[in-house]
């Protein structure tokens, strides 16, 4: 299944060079350019994205907030934020705006290129700079919860074993293959683990086992 992708970029160059990347690319319907985050969010309304690369610094309404509000309109549209930007508040506010992928601007362009492929297919990615925020913030609010009794809401053996790979930043594809098991057998476990969490997607679902200890 092809999708459609929706580039936010304000600077045309980085426009035109994301554009190129994945002109061309097999899984790729068709892009979407926006210079703002308003004209992106009318783009994502009327076109039924798939996935939205989205820069952080805009003009007027910023990448988060943009995140917030397209989240709120289709929370499965996948959102990869791309920026130059690594403040440990910008990480854990665009994570809390629901975004699935977190990028530098200086990623190889194959290695966004398959990004992409994995967050379309489930996964979350983090860019290796900037994994140690998001593994503090997790042991941090561990460190701050009152303790609780031992809970694994149920999930079974196999469960546990894929919230793992989760959180390592497996895509359902990569998990089916790593278990031997059909991709439609993959996905129904990943449902099942969101569904016993009580969490909306995979990203929750991994920030809660490491918060929890689960995994």
């Amino acid at each position: 299944m092809k999708s459609k992708i929706l580039i936010v970029e304000d600077h045309e160059l980085t426009r035109f060079g994301l554009k190129t990347a994945f002109e061309g690319c097999d899984f790729v319907d068709a892009i979407f350019e926006a210079e703002s985050a308003e004209r992106g969010l009318e783009l994502a309304s009327d076109n039924d994205i798939n996935l939205i690369i989205m820069d952080l610094g805009l003009p007027g309404m910023d990448g988060i907030e943009a995140t917030k509000k397209i989240k709120a309109l289709n929370k499965d549209t996948k959102i990869v934020i791309l920026t130059s930007h690594n403040d440990e508040q910008e990480v854990l506010n665009s994570l809390k705006a629901g975004a699935n992928a977190y990028c530098s601007k200086e990623i190889n362009p194959k290695r966004l290129i398959q990004v992409v492929q994995s967050v379309l297919d489930g996964a979350a990615w983090f860019d290796p700079s900037i994994s140690h925020i998001v593994l503090d913030a997790a042991t941090k609010s561990q460190e701050n919860t009152q303790v609780r009794p031992e809970k694994n809401y149920g999930l079974t053996s196999r469960e546990t074993q894929i919230l793992k790979l989760i959180t390592e930043g497996y895509s359902n594809i990569e998990i089916a293959k790593e278990l031997f098991v059909s991709i439609n057998t993959t996905k129904a476990h990943v449902a099942s683990i969101l569904q016993k969490l009580e969490v909306d997607d995979r990203l929750q679902a991994a920030l809660k086992a490491l918060k929890e200890k689960l995994v």
